[in-house]
């Protein structure tokens, strides 16, 4: 973030906790109230998540989503917030499409104010499970965000497959109107896996899987993989008038780099 813009900040929030919106914004403190254990979904219970809409879906899906493979995991997150502390700290972040909270984990100890949006009533009520602090909640689309300016830091992590290609644009462009001049919008992306590898392939099975899905039962599931890719998501964002810096993270993550994109 540039330092002219860089608001001044005694005593970044170090974790988050919550109150939940239906759409507009509401500050509440909650006390500390740790989220139970969970057992991973059923294959039976995945099947019907799956043939329920994007949102119904997830409001399913999130008593059990922290143990789930499809959780952001917990190293990734840390190494993330320790590449972003030397830009800290911010004033206000948005986690966009927070699901159950867990990129709260990198925001946390960056930011004074905090806010997790999602579209999920269920995702949003267990975030508020899962973190004991005063926070920010918000129930909205993220194609319609309902923030003009309103933020110094937004990040987000493992949502972007819920964005159709026909859709990204708009995606980032709700994104650039709500960051404050100056404002860096993070996300953790890879280049497109070699066509004949075993993650291009599976990924490219799910991805057929899920368009027959769609094709043939409603209300649809938005849920691909491969999307977002470098280096063609950085060539966007140049495109919507962002300054972009790759940061190639390094040890498991050495395949994941970490895109920051200045207002």
């Amino acid at each position: 973030m540039n330092s002219r813009h860089r608001p001044r900040i005694r005593h970044p929030a170090r974790s988050i906790g919550s109150a939940i919106s239906s759409s507009r914004i509401h500050d509440a403190p909650v006390g500390p109230n740790s989220a139970r254990r969970s057992h991973p979904p059923t294959l039976v219970e995945l099947a019907h998540e799956a043939l329920s809409s994007t949102e119904h879906g997830y409001d399913l899906l999130a008593p059990k989503f922290d143990a789930s493979p499809f959780r952001t995991p917990d190293r990734l997150l840390d190494v993330v917030r320790e590449e972003l502390r030397e830009d800290g700290p911010w004033d206000r972040a948005l986690d966009l499409c927070c699901g159950t909270g867990a990129g709260m984990r990198t925001v946390g100890p960056l930011a004074y104010r905090i806010t997790g949006l999602d579209r999920s009533r269920g995702m949003l009520k267990q975030a508020r499970l899962n973190h004991g602090y005063e926070a920010t909640w918000v129930r909205a689309d993220a194609l319609e965000l309902p923030f003009r300016q309103a933020f110094d830091l937004i990040v987000t992590f493992g949502a972007l497959g819920h964005i159709l290609p026909a859709d990204e644009t708009r995606f980032l462009d709700g994104v650039w109107h709500a960051l404050r001049p100056g404002g860096t919008f993070c996300l953790v992306t890879a280049p497109m896996p070699p066509f004949f590898s075993p993650a291009h392939l599976a990924s490219r099975t799910f991805n057929g899987l899920m368009h027959v899905r769609n094709a043939l039962w409603r209300p649809p599931f938005v849920m691909y993989y491969l999307t977002f890719p470098l280096p063609e998501v950085a060539a966007e964002l140049r495109r919507q008038g962002f300054d972009v810096r790759l940061r190639p993270l390094s040890g498991r993550w050495r395949r994941v780099t970490l895109v920051v994109a200045s207002r």
